[in-house]
């Protein structure tokens, strides 16, 4: 599925022509799908102007309710914005990397209450 953010530049209808499906949507909304929905997130210099809407922390919540435990986010951002949402994630038990100061990439972790560590 590919999102294409509604106060960006309007590509859906270059995914339409490759035969790929997507949909518009505004990132500092609720997506309409179902929790742990999702096996891959990617984003490529989105968060930069979200963040002069929203807050980082309600797209950080948006990401971790429909990402699968175990699954992958990668950020190409910023290293101010790469730097704010590895903090973030690693709060939510994430694994995080990152990679040549352009990008984060990380892995959505397992965690209950009273375990000790995040477990993939």
């Amino acid at each position: 599925m590919n999102v294409v953010p509604i106060d960006q530049l309007d590509t859906l209808p270059i995914i339409f022509n490759g035969g790929l499906i997507g949909v518009y949507h505004d990132w500092c909304e609720s997506f309409n799908t179902y929790p742990r929905t999702y096996d891959l997130l990617h984003m490529s210099y989105l968060l930069g102007d979200l963040t002069k809407r929203c807050h980082i922390i309600e797209i950080a919540a948006e990401i971790d309710r429909i990402l699968r435990p175990g699954r992958w986010f990668v950020l190409r951002d910023t290293i101010e914005v790469i730097r704010k949402m590895d903090s973030i994630l690693w709060s939510l038990h994430y694994k995080t990397t990152i990679v040549k100061q352009q990008f984060l990439v990380a892995t959505k972790g397992f965690w209950r209450p009273g375990n000790t560590g995040s477990q993939s």
